[in-house]
């Protein structure tokens, strides 16, 4: 008997914090699961501790407003409210409208929306086609929680009773929760138990995001396996807001080295220059580069030309497409001192030297529904002032597949927003065209036409009979959005073949779809690198073509293309062979980093992720063959 009074006792105490605001605790229970329900996708899984954890932050909370003070304790909680309710309109707002919850890029777009814009969404928030849709039953649940706030005055009014007999009412309300609080206090105690052991790796997890020192460190820790779980609209707009400080910060570093740009002088060597930036793209299910199926038959036709040269030797410094970005935008390469955004932007440069550059994406457009990934990767192409520092020309909408962008492409030489050089001696003409695909970009078989199909799960039945049919089916979506990503890469080059014009190919990063016996696709971003991982997901094709014309008038640089082909190198360094190939002389330039160039350091280090040095993995594999 003694231990259960002592139980019974300890659980009371327990149970204050939550008696005391009882209220509060209550619907606001409601609220984070009725948001969680609405705000998870019909194929997704809802959060498997939910209910505990939401007991757990609850529980903290009435526990933190114990410490207040009495009196102003009431006032407190509505600030809770006006906070939770209003994030959680928000975000259910957000999802029924956008396909997406809050976020760092919705809130970046926030930012930029103006008084009649904000007004337009207030009114909005109101009307009937949002009143009935998934937001109805968060402002149902407010409702509900004012009338049962209001029913003792309601009760009082209706009976007209006098205030002896409200006070009666009352403590019968009281009494009842005085009966049932010893269960509530019992039960309440097991779950916050349960939901601390359960919730610990979360907190702990959370703590983490919200702790990362820039943006890159902040979404590389959401490529972990066990990344946080923002599972209440409180928390994602936390992230949100903590997202965007970190990336606001680059973006400073970003302008402040935009200031500083200098190009001594230009010779406007190439015209024209095309890069186009691909997606995800593995060297191993590449044609040019060995693999048993026709995966880039109109690319090998370009090669047996003697237009278009190969690559041999080339890696990604990261296999995240963000990352990758970071480092092939900037002239600053792995090694140096400072960090990425130290330094200026390659487009920067060349906009300095008088070159019209544009630039088509087929994924980093400012979007409502976008990923801390795409967020991380775009937020210095997007923000005005280095957008405005950097492009000339940009195209406004994504597409379902690649050929918009040469649909985008095309109008923008019609309407003359784009005009290439016609003469040798034309003086005014020098473009810089960007092309960023999204390639082979996960899930593969969104990424082409169906009845682009070339291959199917039966084409892989000898070739790889230990897969399953559905992993052959996989790998056949896969090598057909490099087939069709053939016949993209074609046909820009088709558009400058007839031009004094050089066109750069390399892709992000390399992919994974079921390599040898390694069973999985996409990427694995551990941070332990062995080499099996190294040789499938940062080993990237690489080429370089030289129109008939570039290489009839540019004898110079095609040979050096020719003899740099077999060179070690790694995209970090792309800006400096950039510079060179337009003939832009500034500080930032290095000719050690730029691979045509006689001078280049081909034993710099290729360093991984910034922790693993490529060519000592692959000299450790060659020597246990």
């Amino acid at each position: 008997m003694k231990i259960l009074t002592l139980l019974k006792n300890f659980s009371d105490r327990l149970f204050v914090p939550i008696k005391a605001n009882l209220t509060l605790f209550v619907f606001m229970y409601f609220l984070g699961v009725m948001s969680a329900w609405i705000t998870t996708p019909p194929k997704a899984s809802l959060y498997a501790n939910l209910y505990l954890e939401l007991f757990v932050d609850m529980y903290i909370t009435c526990l933190a407003l114990m410490i207040i003070p009495r009196k102003i304790r009431f006032w407190f909680r509505q600030i809770i409210y006006v906070i939770l309710y209003l994030t959680a309109l928000a975000d259910v707002y957000c999802y029924v409208n956008f396909d997406s919850t809050l976020n760092p890029s919705m809130l970046l777009l926030v930012g930029e929306t103006n008084s009649r814009e904000a007004g337009e969404f207030i009114s909005s928030l109101v009307s009937p086609d949002i009143i009935f849709s998934e937001v109805g039953f968060i402002l149902l649940l407010l409702l509900v929680q004012i009338i049962v706030s209001l029913l003792p005055y309601i009760y009082r009014q209706a009976q007209k009773s006098t205030y002896g007999e409200y006070l009666l009412f009352v403590a019968r309300l009281k009494d009842i929760r005085d009966q049932i609080a010893p269960y509530v206090g019992m039960a309440s105690v097991i779950f916050l138990f349960c939901g601390l052991f359960t919730s610990l790796h979360n907190k702990v997890a959370t703590w983490k995001l919200m702790t990362g020192s820039t943006i890159g460190e902040v979404e590389h820790t959401l490529t972990e396996r066990d990344h946080a779980v923002l599972y209440v609209p409180i928390t994602r707009l936390a992230f949100s807001i903590y997202a965007n400080s970190l990336a606001s910060q680059q973006i400073d570093q970003l302008i402040a080295a935009t200031d500083k740009i200098k190009v001594d002088s230009c010779d406007y060597t190439s015209p024209t220059i095309v890069l186009i930036i691909g997606e995800s793209y593995s060297r191993h299910h590449s044609q040019q580069y060995g693999y048993f199926k026709d995966t880039t038959p109109r690319q090998v036709e370009l090669e047996k030309s003697g237009q278009l040269v190969k690559f041999t030797d080339v890696v990604t410094c990261w296999n995240l497409t963000s990352f990758v970005f970071k480092n092939m935008f900037s002239l600053h390469v792995v090694g140096q001192k400072g960090e990425w955004c130290d330094y200026p932007l390659f487009p920067e440069l060349f906009r300095k030297a008088g070159y019209h550059v544009t630039f088509l994406t087929n994924q980093f457009l400012s979007k409502a529904k976008e990923a801390v990934y795409d967020f991380s990767g775009g937020f210095f192409l997007n923000n005005p002032t280095l957008d405005k520092a950097q492009f000339d020309t940009r195209n406004t909408e994504l597409h379902q597949y690649d050929e918009g962008l040469l649909a985008d492409y095309d109008n923008f030489v019609k309407e003359g927003k784009i005009q290439l050089a016609e003469k040798r001696r034309d003086t005014i003409h020098h473009n810089l065209v960007i092309f960023h695909l999204i390639g082979q970009h996960v899930t593969y078989k969104d990424r082409y036409p169906k009845d682009r199909s070339h291959f199917w799960a039966s084409s892989y039945e000898e070739e790889r009979p230990e897969l399953t049919d559905r992993q052959r089916k996989v790998l056949s979506h896969y090598d057909n959005a490099i087939y069709y990503n053939d016949s993209i890469v074609n046909q820009i080059v088709k558009r400058f073949r007839k031009k004094d014009a050089v066109v750069v190919y390399v892709p992000d990063h390399g992919e994974e779809c079921y390599e040898e016996n390694r069973g999985f696709i996409c990427r694995n971003h551990s941070s332990s690198i062995d080499y099996p991982l190294a040789k499938y997901e940062f080993e990237i094709p690489f080429w370089i073509y030289c129109s008939p014309k570039y290489s009839h008038r540019h004898p110079q640089i095609y040979k050096q293309i020719i003899e740099a082909k077999k060179r070690r190198f790694m995209t970090d360094a792309l800006p400096h062979m950039l510079l060179y190939l337009g003939g832009i002389h500034a500080k930032d330039y290095h000719a050690e980093y730029n691979v045509l160039s006689p001078n280049y350091n081909e034993n710099r280090p290729r360093i991984l992720k910034g922790t693993t040095d490529y060519d000592k993995l692959r000299d450790q594999a060659t020597k246990k063959k």
